[in-house]
C-alpha cells in the first residue's frame, strides 16, 4: 500500500512542479524622467540680398515651403532710377555711335579721293570703336542692375516649415536681414541630463519617448562632451516624431545604470480586495503570499510583475 500512495504523490506532483518558476533575481535598467525639447536638425534663415521695401509676404509661422520657393519680395526704388538712367546713357551712347558710323563712311570716301590723310581715318575708326566700347560697358551695368533688383525676390533655403517671421509687410529691410527661419531636416530631441548621470549615458541605447500620451522609442544618437550649467546635452533620434509644434517639451525616459529585482508571470499576480496575491509551492503545498508589486515589464514570452516585497530568491511561484 505504501508504494502505492507514494506513486500517487509523485504522479500529483508533477503537474505542479511542471507550472513552478524558481524565483531568482533579474538585471533591469535604471530609468530617469527627464523632459526633451523638439527641435529641427536644421534651422536656416531665409535672407533678404538686397535692401528696400518689404511689398510682398507670402508666408506666415507654421507653413510648409519648398526649396528654392519666394517667400517675399523686396524692392528698392533706386534701382528702377538707375535703370532708365543706363537707358538713357546707352540712348545717347547710340546715337553717338551712328553719327561716328556716318563720320566714318564720309571719311573712307574723303581718302578715296585724296581730300582726307589716312591719319584722319584711323582717328574716326578709333571713335567708333571707343563708343562700341562704351555701350558693352553701358550695358553689362545695367545688366548689373537689373539683376539685382531681380534679388529683390527672397527664396526659401530649403524645404521646411516657416518657424518665425520676424517682419511684417511694408517693412524696411536690409541687406542680409533674415525675413523668415525655416526649420529642415525633419526633427529630433534635445535632452539636458543632469551631470550625475554623464557616466550612464551609451550613444545606441534604447530610449522610451512618450508624445501626446503616446509610448514610442528611440535612440540616444550624440552626447555632447561639453557640460552646460551642470548638465549633459543629448541627441535622440525617434522615428516618426510627429513634432506638431518645435521646442515643445516631450516626456523621455532614460537609462542611467542597472538594478536587481525580482520579477514573476503577470498571471501569477492574483489581487483581491485590493491586496495582491502570489501563489508559492512551499513543501509540497501551495500557499498564498501576500507581495507588494513595483514596475510591470513587457517581454516577448510574457509581461513581468516586479515584486517589491513579500518573496524572496529561491521561492517557488506557482504560474496558472
Amino acid at each position: 500500500m505504501r508504494p502505492l500512495l507514494l506513486a500517487a504523490a509523485l504522479l500529483a506532483a508533477a503537474p505542479a512542479a511542471a507550472d513552478t518558476l524558481v524565483l531568482a533575481p533579474e538585471t533591469l535598467p535604471e530609468w530617469k524622467a527627464v523632459y526633451g525639447r523638439v527641435e529641427a536638425r536644421d534651422v536656416v534663415p531665409a535672407r533678404a540680398r538686397i535692401g528696400g521695401t518689404l511689398v510682398e509676404l507670402l508666408v506666415t509661422e507654421g507653413d510648409e515651403v519648398a526649396e528654392g520657393a519666394r517667400i517675399a519680395t523686396v524692392r528698392d526704388d533706386k534701382i528702377d532710377f538707375q535703370v532708365r538712367a543706363l537707358d538713357a546713357q546707352l540712348a545717347a551712347l547710340r546715337a553717338q555711335l551712328t553719327r561716328a558710323e556716318a563720320e566714318l563712311a564720309r571719311g573712307r570716301s574723303l581718302v578715296e579721293r585724296g581730300v582726307a590723310t589716312p591719319q584722319r581715318l584711323e582717328q574716326l575708326e578709333t571713335e567708333v570703336q571707343v563708343t562700341l566700347g562704351q555701350i558693352a560697358a553701358t550695358e553689362a551695368e545695367r545688366a548689373v542692375v537689373v539683376l539685382q533688383g531681380e534679388e529683390g525676390a527672397v527664396l526659401a533655403p530649403a524645404a521646411g516649415r516657416v518657424l518665425d517671421v520676424p517682419v511684417t509687410h511694408g517693412a524696411v529691410v536690409m541687406p542680409g536681414e533674415p525675413v523668415a527661419t525655416i526649420g529642415s531636416g525633419g526633427l529630433f530631441l534635445r535632452l539636458a541630463v543632469p551631470e550625475r548621470h554623464a557616466g550612464d549615458l551609451v550613444e545606441g541605447a534604447e530610449i522610451r519617448v512618450t508624445e501626446d500620451g503616446v509610448p514610442a522609442t528611440g535612440r540616444l544618437a550624440r552626447i555632447y562632451p561639453q557640460i552646460q550649467n551642470g548638465r549633459v546635452v543629448a541627441d535622440v533620434e525617434v522615428e516618426g516624431l510627429a513634432g506638431t509644434f518645435v521646442d515643445a517639451r516631450v516626456l523621455v525616459s532614460l537609462p542611467v545604470g542597472e538594478r536587481r529585482a525580482l520579477l514573476v508571470p503577470a498571471a501569477a499576480v492574483v489581487t483581491r480586495s485590493g491586496i495582491d496575491f502570489v501563489r508559492v509551492l512551499e513543501d509540497g503545498t501551495e500557499r498564498e503570499r501576500a507581495v507588494v508589486t513595483g514596475e510591470r515589464v513587457a517581454r516577448d514570452d510574457g509581461d513581468r510583475v516586479e515584486i517589491l516585497t513579500g518573496l524572496e530568491p529561491g521561492a517557488l511561484v506557482v504560474v496558472p
